[in-house]
């Protein structure tokens, strides 16, 4: 797996190219979570459950189908929030909600955030150089997948973070992840029209 520290940069970088205030705070931070929770897997060393289990590392949270069980809640939490629970900026009005309640641009917004960023997580482990790859079909399938070109070190366990493999894995990291990203982000942001300053009507 990249480090965990690494699994933010997905949600990171879309809030960077995103348009100011659409994806509010609240929303980066479970977008963040999503990106990282697959790996709460590593109990299944502590519980005995071997690697190559369904529920062992890499396993049944790294699918398709945890990522959108995590963009379900995200939805629901969303529809059955007070006030604005995913928007904070009213300046944004295809996205912010009224205070009657989450719109339903906010609600889908909400759970397409979170998916991608969930998904993101077995995606970039899939283009690392160890492990047992990905159960990306569970549950119709336990097989595990890698992706064809695999650049990024994988990451050593805590015990092993603090090491000459962890700094290797940290610059790895961010050779194929954190610099491609930030290039993108930039990149989006260039090509992207002025806004239109509106008129003085006098």
């Amino acid at each position: 797996m990249p480090s965990i520290i690494t699994h933010a940069a997905v949600p990171l970088a879309l809030w960077c190219a995103a348009d100011r205030g659409r994806i509010p705070p609240r929303l980066l931070v479970a977008g963040v979570i999503a990106a990282m929770l697959p790996d709460a897997d590593v109990l299944a060393f502590a519980l005995h459950i071997p690697y190559a289990d369904a529920f062992g590392h890499r396993g049944a949270s790294h699918s398709l189908l945890f990522a959108c069980v995590l963009a379900a809640v995200a939805a629901v939490l969303a529809f059955l929030g007070s006030g604005r629970p995913w928007s904070a900026v009213l300046r944004q009005p295809r996205l912010a909600p009224t205070k009657a309640g989450p719109t339903v641009a906010s609600t889908v917004q909400a759970a397409v955030f979170v998916f991608v960023c969930a998904a993101s997580h077995p995606l970039l482990d899939a283009m690392t150089s160890g492990g047992l790859g990905v159960a990306l079909a569970w549950p119709w399938s336990e097989q595990r997948f890698f992706a064809p070109w695999r650049p990024i070190r994988v990451s050593p366990f805590a015990p092993q973070f603090f090491s000459a493999r962890g700094v290797a894995t940290l610059l790895s990291e961010l050779r194929w992840v954190w610099l491609p990203l930030a290039t993108a982000v930039v990149a989006w942001k260039l090509i992207q029209p002025a806004p239109v300053t509106p008129r003085d009507p006098s």
